[in-house]
């Protein structure tokens, strides 16, 4: 029954076609239409290294969707972020750790912005808000409320307008130096029958290198058979979508257009998304099934035509 009403759901947006656009929330781009993250890449050359990033990784690793509804060790499944209005009182963010590469405060973030495994988590405590008026994005790792300060390791302001990445070597709330929001698996998006950009996802072991459009490597491991960070990852074009879910299909068909960018160290082939009480878990568990071995690594060098911008050709 859940899958039926799914596919009535769904079946108007899959038979309408869609001028490229870039992806949007709360009257903001998520980036411009030409930023890396929103361009499709299902055409492009495989990467040299593609068999060794794969196997690096695991090739008979099944995905795990890192997110979903209800709690998990008492928190939230999933990358949480908050819209916050064009008035948002602005909070004092004292760094703990990377302040040397990280965008000076104040941010404008509640006292109450949700975070990544709840408020008693020990885990990366993501924060993320996005600024109506503005359009910028604010990112946080290990992120701690303190009256009206923020406590943080690392963090990150972007324009949401703007192709411009971070200094080169810094991070963000990311070890890629990259934004988290753009990579992440949203309900609506899903629901509305098309995801417009990549997605992000975690891998064990990197190399100490990045690609573009990542500005940070988190590894001390040489070896060329790792994946750097930013390294880009998609389904292969013959896998059987068809066999899943109309929800499922639609995360799946993005990571055959737009593909999948390596942003943090953590668990092999884990899928990012924000948590939402109307994400079916059993569903999502069809992401179990498709293995390691069912993606290819992406030259994206193609696209490039600044290493300071996300600008993508």
């Amino acid at each position: 029954m859940i899958k039926s009403l799914w596919l009535l759901l769904l079946l108007p947006f899959l038979t309408l076609a869609q001028a490229p656009s870039s992806p949007s929330l709360a009257g903001c781009p998520v980036f411009p239409a030409d930023n890396i993250w929103n361009v499709p890449i299902d055409k492009l050359p495989v990467a040299a290294h593609s068999g060794d990033y794969i196997s690096a990784i695991g090739r008979e690793v099944g995905l795990h969707a890192d997110f979903g509804s209800g709690l998990w060790d008492g928190g939230p499944i999933g990358i949480p972020y908050i819209i916050a209005p064009a008035d948002q009182p602005l909070a004092q963010i004292i760094y703990t750790a990377y302040g040397d590469q990280s965008d000076e405060g104040p941010f404008p973030v509640p006292a109450d912005a949700p975070i990544e495994g709840g408020a008693n988590s020990d885990g990366d405590r993501h924060v993320l808000v996005i600024q109506q008026g503005s359009c910028h994005l604010f990112e946080l790792y290990r992120a701690f409320p303190d009256q009206k300060v923020w406590q943080a390791d690392s963090g990150a302001e972007y324009d949401l307008a703007s192709n411009a990445l971070r200094e080169a070597g810094w991070t963000s709330a990311d070890d890629a130096g990259l934004p988290i929001f753009p990579g992440l698996v949203r309900f609506d998006e899903v629901a509305s029958g098309e995801i417009r950009h990549a997605l992000r996802m975690t891998a064990p072991v990197t190399q100490r290198a990045y690609q573009w459009p990542a500005r940070h490597f988190a590894s001390d491991e040489t070896d060329l058979s790792l994946p750097p960070m930013g390294a880009r990852f998609r389904l292969r074009a013959d896998f059987p979508v068809e066999q899943f879910s109309p929800p499922v299909q639609v995360i799946l068909r993005a990571m055959q257009r737009y593909g999948l960018i390596l942003a943090d160290n953590g668990s092999s082939w884990y899928i990012s998304g924000a948590p939402d009480e109307r994400w079916d878990n059993d569903m999502l568990h069809e992401l179990d099934g498709v293995e390691g071995s069912d993606f290819e690594a992406v030259n994206v060098s193609s696209l490039q035509i600044s290493a300071n911008s996300g600008q993508a050709r």
